[in-house]
């Protein structure tokens, strides 16, 4: 039985409960009144016509001493089950976090199996519509969202212009979606800044700089003004910080893009940096997992592999993972990464691995947030894999969202034909779309409180 039909079970127990204590309460009361006047009946027909006035003053005596105790002992029956009643009502008390659990099943629940396949993807607008380079959203977005009423939605630098108008685009796009939809993009500082970039706004620096200052506020105070930025042009998920560990200093990938090559520096940032983005309304991603930082190759151009140890990368690559997941990030980046030493010697990547996402991540790590893979359209996949087994895979893996699949189309009616034919469960992605709709949902509930 669901939490939700639990609740709806105790509800209706409660009522009939109340209704027992009610009939119980007049059944005492209308004992004790008939027992008193039984009482009073036989001792007035058993008196002595002589000291009939003196019996009934004695017998009536006894009659109110009856009742008195009949009507004490009826207010403590009566006192012991409201009292168990209070007491059960208390240990169950429906509180506002059963509230937001119910809206997020309720959520779920409402959506058709067309909508909640599209709401584990995260595309670029020119995959949505179509069109070849996208700065406005008008009726061929309001179209496209409509057939597919798409997760969320990344931007790159060619989709922004000016100010007013990715204003205007993202407020457009908002309200053109059937349900809350996350608007992303890659705001990392440094080299990778697509935001301040194209408005000409203060990069805030690398994190390889920050993070040699040691200085872990410094962390936080770049992020916070990332977040506050993107936050004030309606973009609510930054695929930031970089958490991976630049254990080869020749991984020119990663680069000053980590914030260090010693592990406790940066998790120690890491967890700022979280804490910064999340603190301007900005839902922080942590990427690569299991860790970018020695790979060997560029998984935007093929393979990428990591021959480090399971034991090494628990010392290190892990850690700042470990400690962006405790500072509480919504999201969680699975890379294109080959890590022979987590899937049993198979090459296949991180992002399609359920050694990695559900084996590593969510059981050993613990993460129960939001996992997305990192872009499907990299050749470390495309090499490979078709746009829809990718999807397919990822999804069976643990993931809970595809990112920019190679062909969008293709991998949407994959997915949806997985469902429908049994190969991915509705309750699986059931699943992904309720740990989805708790971040996007959730500022919607603190603002009712």
């Amino acid at each position: 039985m669901s939490d939700r039909n639990e609740r709806r079970e105790f509800r209706r127990k409660r009522r009939i409960r109340n209704q027992i204590i009610s009939y119980s309460v007049m059944l005492i009361v209308l004992a004790a009144i008939v027992f008193g006047c039984v009482a009073g009946i036989r001792a007035a027909s058993g008196a002595i016509q002589e000291q009939r006035a003196a019996k009934e003053e004695s017998m009536q005596a006894a009659i109110e001493a009856s009742k008195a105790a009949e009507s004490q002992q009826a207010e403590e029956a009566v006192a012991q089950l409201l009292e168990l009643n209070t007491t059960e009502e208390t240990t169950t008390e429906y509180t506002a976090e059963d509230a937001f659990q119910e809206l997020v099943e309720d959520t779920v629940a409402g959506m058709t199996l067309e909508q909640k396949v599209a709401g584990l993807f995260f595309v670029t607008p020119e995959q949505l519509t179509g069109v070849s380079k996208v700065v406005q959203a008008g009726d061929g977005t309001r179209e496209a969202l409509t057939k597919y009423p798409v997760g969320g939605i990344i931007y790159f630098k060619q989709n922004i212009v000016s100010e007013d108008q990715i204003k205007e685009m993202l407020s457009n796009t908002v309200s053109y979606s059937t349900f809350p939809i996350f608007l992303g993009v890659d705001e990392e500082g440094g080299k990778v800044a697509r935001v301040a970039d194209a408005l000409n706004l203060e990069n805030v620096g690398s994190m390889a700089d920050i993070g040699d200052t040691g200085d872990i506020q410094a962390a936080y105070t770049a992020n916070e003004t990332i977040g506050k930025y993107l936050s004030s042009y309606g973009f609510n998920v930054d695929f930031a910080p970089v958490a991976d560990v630049l254990t080869n200093e020749d991984n020119t990938v990663i680069g000053d893009r980590a914030f260090s090559g010693d592990p406790q520096v940066a998790s120690q940032m890491v967890a700022s940096a979280v804490q910064g983005l999340q603190s301007a309304g900005v839902s922080a991603c942590l990427k690569h997992f299991p860790g970018h930082g020695d790979t060997e190759g560029d998984s935007h151009t093929g393979a990428a592999t990591t021959e480090r140890t399971k034991e090494e990368m628990q010392a290190a690559e892990f850690l700042p993972f470990q400690s962006g997941i405790e500072a509480g990030t919504d999201m969680v980046m699975v890379g294109h990464i080959n890590a022979p030493s987590l899937t049993g010697g198979d090459n296949i990547p991180a992002s399609l691995s359920e050694e990695i996402i559900t084996g590593v991540l969510r059981n050993e790590l613990g993460y129960d947030g939001i996992v997305i893979t990192d872009a499907l359209n990299m050749a470390a996949i495309t090499d490979y894999y078709e746009a829809d087994v990718a999807a397919i895979m990822a999804l069976k893996a643990g993931a809970d969202m595809v990112l920019m699949p190679d062909q969008f189309e293709q991998a949407y009616e994959g997915v949806l034909k997985a469902v429908q034919d049994g190969t991915i469960s509705e309750e699986r992605i059931n699943d992904s779309l309720k740990r989805i709709y708790k971040v996007k949902l959730r500022d919607r509930m603190n603002q009712s409180e």
